[in-house]
């Protein structure tokens, strides 16, 4: 299961950590690749300075790989997109965006380009233009998200490229992790679920806030204006929508939302911040080493696997 990517990236396990901007720091992804998977820095909330410490720090706490995940909004995203060849990043990972351009010099350079993709469509045009692998990420993610779930988006992925596609969203349990591989995707990104590990560096408020969420305490702003977020809900996200829907421009919404995850991160402000969390928030609720997550994760997969023929036998 997941050998290909597992090959590929010289990883233990098939699964990639989300690219989360403030939270996927070089500490924070050196502690995941430590624990097997490929742990990810997470150049969206970083200026290109930044993006070197971060880069720096996580080689001294790690000899195993790493990626980068750049957000192709990112005003540095250029000099970002050369860091990482400068730097012999082997992995890079991207988001908001068609990171075509970037793509033929990263490739020169031995990179390994896995792009986010949220559409059938954009998934066959970044395998044309040169990815590795595509990493397809279901509306039920944290964060930045798309319109398809998960269930429907994948497979769909897998039957129009020959590239292998990593699933994301609404993973976060063994059963999950068993559904992805018989969706056709040959291993998983996680972000939610890696929240609640001990070493994640949020704030404890927004620990506890994914603690406490149930499965429908998510929210989705910004449908209307075309930048749809999932976050729990909270008086951020009810002030966002009210205005939203009364019919505030871009720029009034951008006074919410600017460095409301920062303030969720940094200082736990759970009511103004933007606290980003997938659908499976409410499936978290402990909070645990992130090698227990992972293996947890790997061991259950394995054991529901086993019992399938039962299952399938009963119908």
């Amino acid at each position: 299961m997941g050998n290909k990517i597992t090959e590929m990236l010289g990883i233990k396990y098939p699964l990639i950590q989300g690219g989360m901007a403030n939270i996927g720091t070089g500490a924070f992804a050196a502690a995941v690749s430590n624990a097997g998977a490929l742990g990810l820095i997470a150049a969206g909330g970083m200026d290109i300075n930044m993006l070197k410490e971060n880069i720096e720090q996580c080689r001294s706490l790690t000899d195993k790989p790493f990626g980068v995940n750049i957000m192709l909004m990112n005003p540095e995203a250029e000099q970002m997109a050369q860091m990482v060849i400068d730097q012999h990043i082997p992995v890079v990972t991207t988001g908001a965006g068609n990171p075509a351009k970037y793509i033929p010099a990263w490739k020169e350079a031995g990179i390994r380009v896995l792009p986010v993709v949220p559409s059938v469509a954009l998934g066959v045009r970044m395998e044309r233009a040169g990815a590795d692998a595509l990493i397809v990420e279901g509306t039920e993610s944290g964060g930045h998200i798309g319109e398809l779930t998960t269930m429907a988006l994948v497979p769909q992925v897998v039957d129009a490229v020959n590239i292998p596609v990593i699933a994301a969203g609404g993973i976060a349990d063994g059963r999950q992790l068993l559904a992805a591989f018989a969706l056709g995707a040959c291993g998983v990104q996680v972000g939610t679920c890696l929240l609640v590990s001990e070493e994640c560096p949020i704030h404890q408020n927004y620990k506890q806030a994914i603690l406490d969420a149930r499965d429908t305490d998510t929210t989705v702003t910004g449908r209307i204006s075309g930048v749809p977020v999932r976050i729990i809900k909270n008086k951020m996200a009810r002030e966002y929508i009210k205005r939203e829907k009364e019919g505030a421009d871009k720029m009034e919404l951008e006074r919410f939302t600017l460095g409301s995850l920062r303030r969720a991160v940094f200082e736990g402000d759970v009511d103004s911040g933007s606290l980003m969390a997938g659908q499976v928030a409410g499936m978290c609720s402990r909070i645990r080493p992130l090698a227990e997550i992972i293996e947890d994760m790997f061991a259950g997969c394995e054991a529901v696997y086993k019992e399938l023929p039962d299952r399938i036998g009963r119908y």
